[in-house]
């Protein structure tokens, strides 16, 4: 709700760094100065004709981000949009160069035509759309948090693979080349074995209505903005934490308003981060290891300009690694053409979702319990689902 070929987030990928006597290693500074100069997307065309996309609602993040991204793209073509009302899908249709509207979701769903589907609808509505559109044979591009649950991730996806669609959230930014060199970079090895990982996401929310104040739509600082927080944290550090804690602060509606999380990892690993619908726009992660710390602001939405990590060494020596602007929703949407047609593995799917999820159900149960440590285990991954998790309160 809203806002590969890289290395992928998921799995139980643990990283050591190689030990060194020294802060710093030469041909760890060596690759990060080849790495700084600014980097374009590369162009990996898709096989085939472009996707074909309806969208599902007339949500903001649709108008301002993804349906304009789709235009933009180069493997996908925007050709339907509904609404629960006909006016509001034709007005979106004539704003925005779409041919054809519905006045219901139900009804693009039976449009043959359309391939693929994005859904930007509130929290709540997204597992049962998801599934709908997987029943009508329809690919899926869902808004961030895929879901309420991590059960319901299992759901979804056992939909996807039963009709033979694919489902991917959207989390633009691991589409962002600074994301995917950033996750590369710390994955390395470069920093040595990881200690800390502090991330935080913030704005501030004004309109009493607001669906992010809902807490029957899944609303809430966690749900919304923390969200980023945890996947980016989980994709550094290439597992799921041991342990977390939370306190929040409660919007009258029932949700958190703001929202501060400590991780403790195996390895000697801590992560924390907060986020909040209450204070300043502020987004940034920062990842520190023994042997260097590379750090981002404006971290998931960037915007259309050059940006820039900087890596600073042991030594204290500081490398900026810069990007071109980019349109990173356009790059989803060609990722996602790529995972239809040439069979891709999803870069943010329902099991990169499920772990997010996972953490982010730990870290309501804390807060709920005035922050006592939660300790995730995980269970088996089994076919069919996208992996779970037994959730003890009170122990660390």
């Amino acid at each position: 709700m809203d806002g590969r070929a890289a290395p992928h987030a998921g799995g139980a990928l643990r990283l050591r760094g190689p030990r060194r006597d020294t802060p710093v290693d030469a041909h760890r500074l060596d690759r990060a100065r080849a790495l700084s100069t600014i980097v374009e997307p590369a162009d990996t065309p898709s096989e085939g004709r472009p996707i074909r996309w309806g969208i599902l609602g007339t949500a903001g993040i649709a108008r301002a981000a993804v349906a304009p991204a789709i235009h933009a793209s180069r493997h996908g073509t925007l050709l339907a949009v509904a609404s629960r009302s006909a006016q509001s899908s034709e007005r979106f249709a004539a704003d925005l160069g779409i041919e054809r509207t519905y006045g219901s979701y139900d009804a693009l769903l039976t449009d043959p035509d359309v391939e693929a589907v994005y859904i930007p609808l509130p929290n709540a509505l997204h597992a049962p759309w998801t599934i709908r559109a997987a029943e009508a044979g329809k690919h899926v591009l869902c808004e961030k948090p895929l879901a309420l649950s991590a059960a319901e991730c299992r759901v979804m996806q056992s939909a996807a693979e039963l009709h033979g669609v694919r489902l991917v959230e959207a989390f633009m930014y691991r589409y962002h080349p600074r994301t995917v060199r950033a996750i590369e970079h710390v994955r390395s090895g470069s920093l040595g074995p990881l200690r800390t990982i502090r991330s935080t996401f913030s704005f501030v929310v004004r309109r009493a209505d607001d669906i992010r104040l809902d807490a029957a739509l899944g609303g809430g600082a966690l749900m919304d903005v923390g969200c980023y927080c945890v996947n980016v944290t989980l994709a550094m550090a290439g597992r799921s934490p041991r342990t977390v804690q939370a306190v929040s602060i409660r919007h009258p509606g029932g949700v958190d308003r703001s929202l501060a999380a400590t991780l403790a990892f195996d390895d000697d690993l801590v992560a924390q981060f907060t986020c909040s619908l209450d204070a300043a726009r502020t987004e940034s992660f920062e990842v520190i290891g023994r042997d260097g710390r590379l750090e981002a602001s404006q971290a998931f939405l960037p915007g259309a300009a050059t940006t820039r990590a900087l890596w600073t060494a042991g030594d204290g020596t500081t490398t900026p690694f810069e990007f071109a602007g980019v349109d990173q929703y356009a790059l989803m949407i060609d990722h996602v053409a790529d995972v239809v047609r040439r069979g891709e593995a999803p870069r943010t799917g329902a099991e990169d979702a499920a772990r997010t999820l996972q953490v982010i159900e730990a870290l309501h149960a804390s807060a709920r319990d005035g922050g006592r440590p939660v300790t995730l285990q995980r269970a088996r991954v089994t076919s069919g689902s996208v992996g779970s998790a037994t959730i003890h309160e009170g122990g660390a």
